[in-house]
């Protein structure tokens, strides 16, 4: 059975952060507050690019198992990418703003697209609701 190959790195967030595009930089900053505060945990670079808080042990339908943030995100180039979970409550994304869900992601491209009080109760319904999952 292979490994899986997004794992926590000993890389420094505040680092990674300062490596991201000029105009993203708010933006994680702003995330890592809201994500840290909604989980309870310090801020981790998982593989290359995605900051995570916390860890749960995911099960894939093979019957695989790893380990993965219970909350985070990553700034990719079209988007920032946020890992909230497959559960999101359908009420709270109306009121969100502009956004795309795909699976257990939820994709902005900027925040100021977004109701920021409305995504502090996504990401903490998100961590909540894994927690309650997985716990």
């Amino acid at each position: 059975m292979a490994e899986a190959k997004t794992r926590p790195t000993k890389q420094s967030v505040t680092s990674f952060i300062k490596g991201v595009d000029e105009a993203r930089r708010k933006d994680c900053t702003t995330l890592v507050r809201i994500m840290k505060q909604a989980s309870g945990a310090p801020a981790t670079i998982w593989g290359t690019s995605i900051v995570g808080f916390g860890t749960y042990e995911l099960k894939y339908a093979d019957g695989r198992t790893a380990d993965w943030p219970i909350i985070g995100f990553s700034p990719r180039k079209q988007d920032l990418t946020l890992y909230v979970g497959r559960r999101v409550d359908g009420t709270l994304l109306k009121a969100l703003g502009r956004h795309k869900l795909s699976g257990g992601c939820l994709h902005i491209k900027r925040l100021s697209d977004v109701d920021l009080d409305v995504l502090e109760k996504v990401v903490s319904a998100s961590v909540k609701e894994t927690r309650r999952q997985h716990g």
